[in-house]
C-alpha cells in the first residue's frame, strides 16, 4: 500500500482562456469509478452545448484505475495530458472534466496538450488539495473519569482521533503510523496508569 496520496479537498471549477477558447476544468473527489462516471455525466449534461467535455480520473491509492477520454479532440491531445497532470501531482481518488468552448482559433496538437494539461494543473492549485496518509487503526478503551483528559492529551500530542463512543466505558478510535504503535502503547500505559485497553486493528487512510 502507498504510505500517502493526495486528493482534491472539494468539488470545484476553474476557468482559463487560451486564444479565445474557454477551458473550464471541473474537479471532484471520487471514491469509486461509478462516482467518477456520474460526475462526468453531470458535467456533460450541464455543458451539453460545449464543443468537448474531455475527462480523466484516477481511482485507488496505488492508482490502480486510470482512464481518460479525448471526447472528439485529436487522439492523445486532451484526456492523456489531463491524466498525466493528475499522476504528476500524485492525485488519487479524483476526477477531472475539462469543458472546451471553441473560440475560433485552432491551437494545434501541442497547444491542445498544453491547454488541457495546464487547465487541470491550474484547477488543482485553485481548488486545493489535501494529503491522506496510511494509518493503523487502534481502539483505546478507558473509563469515563479518564476519558476527557485522555482525549485532550491525544489531541495535544497530535494524534489522529477518528471517533469517540460513550457506553459503559469510553471507546476512542485513533489512527497511528505503523512505526509508532509500540511507542503509543507505552505512552498510553503511562498516561492512564495502565488502566486503558488497547487493540490494534486494520489500516486506513486519514487526512494529514
Amino acid at each position: 500500500m502507498q504510505d500517502e496520496y493526495r486528493t482534491v479537498a472539494r468539488e470545484g471549477v476553474h476557468e482559463t482562456e487560451i486564444n479565445r477558447s474557454r477551458f473550464l476544468c471541473a474537479l471532484a473527489p471520487a471514491a469509486t469509478e461509478e462516482e467518477a462516471q456520474a460526475f462526468i455525466a453531470s458535467v456533460r449534461k450541464e455543458h451539453a452545448d460545449a464543443n468537448h467535455n474531455c475527462w480523466a480520473y484516477v481511482i485507488g491509492a496505488d492508482a490502480a484505475v486510470q482512464k481518460a477520454s479525448d471526447d472528439g479532440e485529436p487522439g492523445g491531445t486532451a484526456g492523456v495530458p489531463m491524466l498525466q497532470m493528475l499522476l504528476r501531482r500524485d492525485m488519487r481518488y479524483v476526477v477531472a472534466v475539462v469543458t472546451r468552448y471553441f473560440g475560433g482559433v485552432k491551437l494545434g496538437a501541442g497547444g491542445l496538450i498544453r491547454a488541457y494539461g495546464g487547465a487541470v494543473g491550474e484547477a488543482l492549485d485553485a481548488v486545493g488539495t489535501l494529503t491522506r496518509r496510511r494509518f493503523r487503526l487502534a481502539t483505546v478503551t478507558v473509563d469515563h473519569q479518564r476519558a476527557g483528559k485522555l482525549q485532550n492529551d491525544l489531541r495535544a500530542t497530535g494524534r489522529l482521533v477518528r471517533d469517540v463512543r460513550y457506553a459503559e466505558a469510553v471507546t476512542i478510535e485513533v489512527g497511528l503510523p505503523d512505526a509508532e504503535v509500540d511507542a503509543f502503547r507505552a505512552w498510553l500505559a503511562d498516561a492512564t496508569a495502565g488502566s486503558a485497553g488497547f487493540e490494534v486493528g486494520g489500516e486506513t487512510y486519514g487526512d494529514v
